[in-house]
Formats: C-alpha cells, structure tokens, sequence
C-alpha cells in the first residue's frame, strides 16, 4: 500500500498542498482530479520524492528512498526520456536499470501507438513524445504507476483506444493513479476519484458508490465545487452591458 499521511508544500505565498492524507492499495485505478493549481503535479512529485514537503510518503511501510523507487514509476509531460536516443536504445538502458523491466510490453504498446524503434526521441510530435512517456512508465515494472497529464496532444480515438487497452494489460497488483482534465473519458477507466481543491482533498469515492447514488462523476465533481451552472451567462451579460 501507498500510504501518504499529512503532506504540506507551500511555494513563496502559495500552499501548494495542505495536510493531505491518501492510501492507494494494489490495483486499483484511482482519477486525480481537480482546477489548475489544485496541486495535482505537486502531490504526484512529492510521493516520488522529486519535491521536498512536510509530512510522510511510505510504501508497504517504508520510506520511498532508493531501495524501494524503482516499485513507482511517472509519466509526465514535462519529459523524462533523453532526446538523441531512440526508443530502442531507451529500451536497452531500462531493461539495464530496472530488472522487471517489461520487454513484451513494450514492444506492444510501441505497435500500438505506431512509434518507430529506431528514430530519436528528439523527432518526435508532442503527442508522441507523450505517448513514449506513458510506455516507459507502464514497461518499468512498477507497481504504482503515476501519470500526470499524460494524453495532451493526442486525438480522442487514441485515447479512447488506450484506455480499453490499458485496462487489458494491468495485472492485479498494477495500480494507476491518473491526473487529467478529461473526466468524462476516464469516468469508465478509472475505479476511483479524488478531488483536490487548493491543496486539500475535498472528495474521495469510488464509482460504485457514485453508481449506486445515480450521479455521474462530472456531476458529483460540478456539485463538489460547487459549481454555478449560470457562470457563463453571467459572464457574457457583464461582457454586454446587460446585466
């Protein structure tokens, strides 16, 4: 289990996370949802040590230092692979790195998205470039697997084509926690939704709970942020003069 217990950041005048405590068990697929600056990249770099904060991040009971890293890894649109190699070299270096790495797994997924073995990353659309991030992080052989934003630039079908695959290839010990925006595409992927709003968690629930409540996610999200469905009206009224 992944345990996080009262973790606080604060960046200069922003409280980036405000005592915020999760558990994430094995195999579970658990959406991280919420505005910009909720704190949704801060949370993930945290867990992963990439930033310092108050509070504590244990897996299975112990620190994430490097004896146990290697059971996370993150895929992230900033970009984590080297640029002059191509995902072939890639694949040598972390079969090298990491001793689960998953050679099967990677050579499907690069099928899939239709990448080529031999080309440097460097050449490379964004959309692809993010969709090499996201093969990394699921061939690592880790056992929580983060993902922060890892679809932009990439059309629906693909999208909509990942998800069904990844549902096919997680064993049930892989665990996913997601960042998106996309909720109403992932609302049939994910088993779970955690909502941060300005640093703290402010709903957690699972879609079966949703199901049985009949409300859809976006609707629970929308009612969870309070959100006013007369917004834009009254933006546009103020933009006219006619309020």
């Amino acid at each position: 289990m992944l345990k996080i217990e009262h973790l606080s950041k604060k960046y200069a005048d922003k409280q980036a996370l405000a005592d915020v405590s999760l558990e994430l068990g094995k195999g579970e697929i658990v959406g991280l949802f919420g505005e910009n600056g909720a704190g949704k990249t801060t949370l993930m770099k945290s867990i992963l040590g990439l930033v310092r904060c108050k509070g504590t991040v244990t897996l299975d009971g112990k620190p994430i230092g490097p004896e146990n890293i290697s059971h996370l890894s993150y895929a992230t649109s900033e970009h984590s692979f080297f640029p002059n190699l191509s995902p072939k070299s890639h694949g040598e270096f972390y079969a090298m790195q990491f001793p689960n790495w998953n050679a099967v797994r990677f050579g499907a997924l690069m099928e899939f998205f239709e990448l080529p073995m031999t080309k440097p990353l460097r050449s490379f659309s964004t959309g692809q470039k993010n969709q090499f991030e996201v093969i990394l992080a699921l061939c690592q052989g880790a056992e929580y697997i983060l993902m922060d934003e890892p679809f932009a630039g990439n059309d629906l079908f693909n999208r909509e084509d990942f998800y069904k695959v990844l549902l096919g290839i997680l064993e049930p010990d892989e665990t996913v926690l997601l960042s998106t925006h996309l909720i109403e595409e992932v609302a049939g992927f994910i088993g779970r939704a955690v909502l941060l709003h300005q640093g703290q968690i402010v709903g957690d629930v699972t879609l079966d709970e949703l199901e049985e409540s009949g409300k859809s996610l976006v609707s629970y999200i929308k009612e969870t942020y309070n959100y006013r469905s007369d917004r834009v009206s009254r933006a546009l009224d103020k933009l006219t003069g006619e309020e």
